[in-house]
């Protein structure tokens, strides 16, 4: 086997499959799912929620797509990633309208439903930006193991949504760009103050301030410091994901838009 480096624009192996939502209002989403390759079981599941989809926030948003070109190869992690209402991408477009992250709660619902009946394993909800807010907001459900929080800008999530995962006693994990355009560390730390106690950061709660990044993570240096973190926080013993792929799954595809 021959190793090789893991880019921007690196494939790994994996069995993926399009796949459909169904909300309880009535909608159809679309989406992806990511498995392990050669039917290895996975460790968890990422439930992805993406950026603002007025914002050019979709499925495809980058970090999400590289985490699915990644994560089922190199950590064993399936990887669920949808378009919410109205949201277009290269797989296709949700049926509805944007909700404003009100109506959205039947997409997250949905997603939850989906993983449930696949019965894919410790499920942790991951959100972006705009997904963040449905994150605090709608998926504190008893089937969730956890949340992993990517730039928040707490626009629409308030402090009642917090203290309920604060409540819940799962494990939160909160990365904060240093120059993010919303919400920077110090006052993160303030916003999130009540996961942020002893008793949270015993059960994996923590506030992880990342030097030099910005609310897009733009660059393949932050990339891999959020994979890692996200990879550290549902299957530790993966961290720190490998600068290159050692073929064992088969060649890696370079993508080519």
């Amino acid at each position: 086997m021959t190793s090789t480096e893991i880019t921007a624009h690196s494939i790994l192996p994996a069995l993926r499959e399009d796949i459909e939502l169904k909300t309880a209002d009535g909608l159809t989403l679309v989406g992806e799912l990511a498995l392990p390759p050669e039917g290895r079981p996975p460790v968890a599941t990422l439930v992805t929620l993406h950026p603002l989809p007025t914002h050019a926030g979709m499925m495809d948003s980058h970090v999400y797509r590289k985490a699915a070109w990644r994560l089922p190869a190199l950590a064993d992690l399936a990887v669920l990633r949808f378009n919410t209402r109205g949201t277009s991408s290269a797989r296709g477009t949700s049926e509805g309208t944007f909700g404003d992250g009100v109506a959205e709660q039947y997409d997250v619902a949905a997603a939850i439903d989906f993983v449930d009946h696949r019965e894919l394993p410790n499920p942790w909800l991951v959100g972006w930006s705009f997904g963040t807010e449905l994150a605090l907001c709608y998926g504190c459900e008893p089937q969730i193991s956890g949340a992993i929080l990517l730039s928040p800008p707490l626009h629409r999530a308030g402090e009642a949504d917090i203290e309920r995962w604060a409540d819940s006693g799962k494990p939160v994990k909160i990365l904060v760009p240093e120059h993010d355009d919303y919400l920077k560390p110090p006052a993160a730390r303030e916003r999130f103050a009540a996961l942020l106690t002893p008793a949270a950061k015993a059960r994996g709660c923590d506030l992880i301030a990342v030097d030099g990044a910005k609310h897009l993570w733009v660059g393949e240096k932050y990339v891999r410091i959020v994979l890692d973190e996200i990879v550290r926080t549902v299957n530790p013993p993966a961290a720190p994901l490998p600068a290159e792929y050692d073929g064992r799954f088969g060649p890696a595809e370079k993508y080519s838009a």
